[in-house]
């Protein structure tokens, strides 16, 4: 037999529930998912200029506290907070790498571009480490901020052309993670504007390759 005690219990459950008193995440609260992409659709296809070479892209790889869809912000110097019910589609790290395929394609430095793990042999492969995007609340606008270290290696000299810390830095439109996204896409878009200048100076092997 069920006690008068329960039957009042499940009773001002169920009117808290009902009245939006006691939420349950993952139950009606949809979380919202943002996709990275380059802000301002397609760059100019360029005719090659290079020497019909064949570039190998390896999968970028993410600061630690940035192997994850949560979208990254901070209020406070060195402090990493998540958004509740907002993330990205992938890791930033992983929707990034079709973005930068992309963006060798069309510089017309290459003959082709490949995407490692491959059997097709290079004459060059780019390595991208310490990948970060993050939305920071340290001043307003809040701002996003997208970094990442490129490594071009000569695969048939076997030596490191060079290597270049990257930095790409945009205001939000809005102080809430939509306008990250907003912000990150266009950050994104400078970011694989200044590696692929780089990229051309290094294989003109220009001494500002190697800064």
């Amino acid at each position: 037999m069920i006690s008068r005690w329960a039957v009042h219990t499940s009773c001002v459950l169920l009117v808290l529930v009902t009245s939006g008193c006691i939420s349950f995440r993952g139950g009606s609260e949809a979380a919202h998912t943002y996709q990275l992409s380059r802000e301002g659709g397609q760059r100019e296809i360029h005719a090659a200029d290079g020497d019909s070479s064949v570039v190998q892209l390896s999968p970028p790889q993410a600061e630690p506290g940035f192997e994850t869809p949560r979208m990254v912000y901070l209020k406070r110097p060195y402090e990493l907070e998540y958004f509740a019910t907002n993330q990205w589609a992938d890791t930033p790290a992983n929707m990034f790498a079709p973005l930068l395929a992309q963006s060798l394609s069309q510089s017309g430095l290459w003959r082709d571009v490949v995407l490692l793990p491959s059997v097709l042999p290079g004459d060059y492969r780019l390595d991208v480490y310490g990948f970060a995007l993050q939305q920071e609340f340290l001043q307003q606008p809040s701002r996003v901020r997208v970094t990442a270290l490129a490594q071009l290696v000569d695969l048939k000299q076997s030596t490191i052309l060079g290597m270049q810390r990257f930095e790409a830095i945009e205001p939000a439109p809005s102080e809430n993670a939509y306008g990250g996204v907003v912000a990150a896409n266009r950050a994104v878009a400078v970011l694989l504007d200044q590696i692929t200048t780089w990229l051309r100076e290094c294989l003109r092997h220009s001494p500002a390759c190697r800064r």
